[in-house]
């Protein structure tokens, strides 16, 4: 078998030193659920979006304490006459196993600070401050009991009504004070003591330190060892990845994830005022990102906003509706399943698998039709059927590709073909390296193995966690050199051949390396500054080339600066042949190095970190080369930067036993023992050279 990615099984295995463990059934029920209920319900419901009077169209409508700017004690009157007398906890279990949901998440206390259950830590709760004394949670936790869904938990970080927590602020990612965390950590004992198992605490916002994630994490699998905690709880102290509000991962993802995605990107909760056009519409719109969210390994956790009264708004009830028939029929290519074998994605629609099934979710325009996929030779397709009505489906083979027939037209938006393998369908691998002489191993040819590393909200990105490369080859090779940069020694590295262990490396015996790049070979041009942007520490950068900056001649210095703000440097770089040179390299919080149009180098730096320094050893081809740089700042005043061509062409060169054997096999590489399993490995400057 060649599983040269990371599976999720094997991530867990990857965890740090000191962190929980989740059990195997109940890692499986959360994962192989796929598909949730999110449900934003709190004061902000009563509101819908309207303050004297007015639409309040600036940000989400639950943080409208914020954008409305209401003082605390007028927003906190709104308990006086929030009674949700048509709230009924059976009745949204019951749309939820409609929908096809397997679990529901709710907002136990948003940014406002309002608890929605009883609660000993303040008065600011649905049990003491409103008409009717209500325990949300526990009527919804008894309701799911009941029908059988398992129930998670949203617990916001920051908290407008606490008098020791920050202030309202514009970006809801403050630093969480020492008051403010205890406060949280009496909230979380109570939620995971009183209201029976929780399969996930849903954190959110705020800036926790490593320390205090840390802390809560433990606290959360002390208390319920099998809840799984959710990515925003930060600085990479958690048990799955969730993805910015309504965003998607670029590709499969090797580690457990989430996306929550709303109805309206404008808003989770009620807001009365919504133009919520067409149910078929969007519950199409929601399918699509169901699918393609499993297809790559994630679960969907897709939110509806009841009103102040507790109803579900109908036009969100039509949608689960609709996506549930749809859930019906197809359910067994969504539940249970892991994402696509493929890299690439197919334009007539989606591929998960399950064992030695592989399932072809095949959109309206290209049912009764034909697609192709490769697979190679030594697992053959047994059979091929249309899920719903069973009939068998034709399929050729050519070499190693499939050529199939797509199911008939039967009123859905998407179909599916069952495909039924010899053998377990595993991700398939990528163009293998066809070498003479010497083989050549890097950044440039590796398949990369993705987490997803999370310090705060703003503050994620998609991170690289293992390379992989397939080899093909006539002979067994028996040793390897590895090229490193200085900052690399002292790290020590896994070898694995198939998934299986090929030793470890420590880069300590390095000896120097001339590169040899003769002086005036390589010449650096026009520089530009564009930004300050404010925002998260993901999404491309490339096109930040191709726009208006502000020339620099300067190859290093200090920018004054303000929170969450990225800064673009573009330098342009002239080679006069295909080479490897070395760069210095000065960032503060983060930095991220695009050369060519493709990243070649993201990463935060350490927690608070005001000032790195590292190398980079770039592979230029030969005439003009563009390089765009991120320089990322979190939450200091001034930011250092500098890139700048390295005086010294000099890197280390160390002999490594590690063997590759003859055929076709994939080698992995990744840290010995990571930080985390969300971190990046920060081995982009690695070459890995068999002779």
């Amino acid at each position: 078998m060649r599983k040269f990615l990371l599976s999720v099984a094997a991530a867990l295995a990857l965890w740090g030193s000191g962190q929980a463990q989740i059990s195997p059934d109940a890692y499986q029920r959360w994962y192989g659920g796929k598909y949730s209920m999110f449900i934003h319900f709190g004061l902000y419901s009563e509101l819908g979006g309207v303050w004297e009077g007015k639409p309040v169209t600036a940000g989400y409508s639950e943080q409208i304490q914020s954008f409305a700017g209401i003082f605390s004690d007028w927003y906190g009157e709104t308990a006086l006459r929030f009674n949700p007398t048509r709230f009924n906890a059976d009745e949204i279990v019951a749309l939820a196993k409609e929908a096809g949901m397997r679990s529901i998440v709710i907002t136990t206390k948003h940014h406002d600070g309002f608890c929605m259950f009883r609660t000993a830590t303040t008065d600011y709760n649905s049990w003491e401050a409103t008409p009717a004394p209500r325990d949300f949670v526990k009527e919804l936790a008894d309701a799911c009991r009941r029908g059988g869904l398992r129930l998670g938990l949203y617990y916001s970080n920051i908290d407008w009504h606490f008098p020791q927590a920050y202030p309202i602020s514009s970006h809801n990612c403050d630093f969480v004070t020492p008051e403010h965390f205890e406060l949280s950590k009496a909230q979380i004992r109570e939620l995971l003591t009183n209201y029976g198992p929780i399969s996930e605490l849903w954190f959110d916002m705020g800036s926790h330190t490593p320390e205090q994630s840390r802390e809560m994490y433990n606290l959360v699998h002390e208390l319920q060892p099998d809840c799984m905690v959710s990515g925003r709880l930060g600085n990479d102290a958690y048990d799955f990845s969730v993805m910015a509000d309504n965003k998607y991962p670029e590709s499969a993802l090797q580690v457990a994830w989430q996306t929550a995605a709303s109805m309206f990107d404008e808003t989770w909760s009620y807001r009365s005022w919504q133009e919520r056009g067409s149910a078929v519409d969007k519950a199409e719109e929601k399918l699509r990102s169901l699918l393609g969210v499993v297809s790559h390994g994630g679960n969907f956790l897709l939110n509806i906003g009841p009103k102040g009264d507790g109803s579900v708004v109908p036009f969100e009830r039509e949608v689960l509706q609709r996506i549930g028939k749809w859930m019906g029929k197809y359910g067994e290519a969504i539940y249970e399943t892991e994402a696509s074998p493929y890299r690439q994605s197919f334009e007539w629609g989606y591929i998960t698998r399950k064992g030695t099934k592989m399932y072809l979710i095949v959109s309206d325009d290209y049912k009764a039709g034909q697609v192709q996929i490769p697979m190679p030779a030594d697992n053959k397709l047994l059979s091929a059927r249309s899920l719903v009505r069973g009939n068998a489906l034709n399929f050729t083979q050519e070499k190693e590709t499939y050529w199939i027939d797509t199911p008939a037209k039967e009123g859905d938006t998407y179909a599916v073909a069952e495909l039924t393998f010899a053998s377990e369908v595993e991700p398939m691998p990528m163009a293998a390296l066809r070498k003479s002489g010497a083989l050549v191993l890097s950044q440039e040819n590796a398949t990369p193995s993705y987490s997803y590393s999370c310090y705060d909200y703003y503050t994620n990105y998609r991170s690289t966690v293992a390379f992989n490369w397939e080899t093909e080859l006539k002979r067994a090779l028996r040793s390897a050199e590895i090229i490193y940069t200085q900052q690399q020694t002292n790290r020590e590295l896994s070898f694995s051949i198939d998934g299986e262990s090929a030793g470890t490396i420590t880069l300590n015996a390095g000896k120097p390396y001339d590169l040899k790049v003769k002086p005036g070979s390589v010449r650096m041009g026009v520089a530009k500054w564009q930004g300050p942007s404010f925002g998260l520490f993901d999404g491309n950068i490339a096109d930040w080339a191709e726009k208006e900056g502000t020339p620099t001649e300067k190859s290093e210095g200090t920018i004054p600066t303000t929170i969450l703000k990225n800064y673009f440097l573009t330098q342009e770089i002239e080679s006069d042949k295909d080479q490897d040179v070395l760069f210095e390299l000065r960032s503060g919080n983060g930095v991220e190095v695009v050369l060519n149009g493709q990243t070649f180098s993201k990463h935060l730096n350490p927690y608070r970190c005001t000032l790195r320094d590292e190398q980079l050893l770039l592979p230029l081809r030969k005439g003009k080369n563009t390089v765009v740089i991120r320089f990322y700042n979190r939450f200091e005043k001034e930011m250092p930067w500098r890139f700048a061509l390295a005086e010294k062409q000099v890197v280390l060169k160390q002999d490594a036993l590690v063997a590759l054997p003859a055929g076709r096999h994939t080698l992995s590489v990744a840290p010995a023992q990571p930080r985390s399993i969300y971190a990046d490995i920060e081995l982009s400057d690695i070459k890995i050279i068999y002779k």
